[in-house]
């Protein structure tokens, strides 16, 4: 069995093709092939989130998803929310207005999951949000900061006065 395999994929709107290693990890692909440093390596196994990409909309831990696997897929990394000119997702803009970004790190994969949330339509409860949310880690303790933002997104998404 070869060591190495041919992948085709879609990354942030480009299909891509890279020759990896069957062992490597999305984490591993992404960040070393591509460039994409958003993606985070933080415990390499499934725990913290900060490695969180969208994978056909949903969200991965890249970590323990194996590079193989991406074949086909469609991919989302933090550099895919920026729109044409480089402005900010209105996600991402919402995390800086409620100061839920400290140190930046765990920041790139919660903004994904948020993403995620958000793109379902759905309206949800703050506890809800927490839930969907918990996934992550976060050394700097701005839950609240960022669940505020995610709520207050999807209150706008729906047309819904924020205070």
């Amino acid at each position: 069995m070869s060591q190495y395999k041919l992948v085709h994929c879609n990354i942030n709107g480009k299909d891509v093709e890279r020759m990896v290693d069957v062992r490597a990890s999305l984490t591993d692909m992404l960040r070393n092939d591509y460039r994409l440093t958003s993606v985070k390596k933080g415990c390499e196994v499934g725990e913290c989130g900060a490695c969180n990409v969208l994978i056909d909309g949903e969200a991965f831990n890249s970590c323990i998803y194996l590079a193989v696997w991406a074949e086909g897929k469609h991919i989302r990394t933090l550099e895919g929310l920026m729109g044409p000119n480089g402005e900010l997702s209105d996600i991402q803009q919402a995390f800086l207005d409620e100061t839920a970004v400290q140190c930046g790190f765990c920041t790139p994969g919660f903004l994904m999951s948020a993403v995620e949330v958000l793109e379902s339509g759905k309206l949800y409860s703050r506890d809800e949000l927490r839930k969907l949310l918990s996934g992550h880690l976060c050394r700097c303790t701005g839950y609240e900061n960022i669940l505020n933002a995610v709520e207050k997104t999807m209150k706008r998404r729906h047309g819904i006065p924020v205070d």
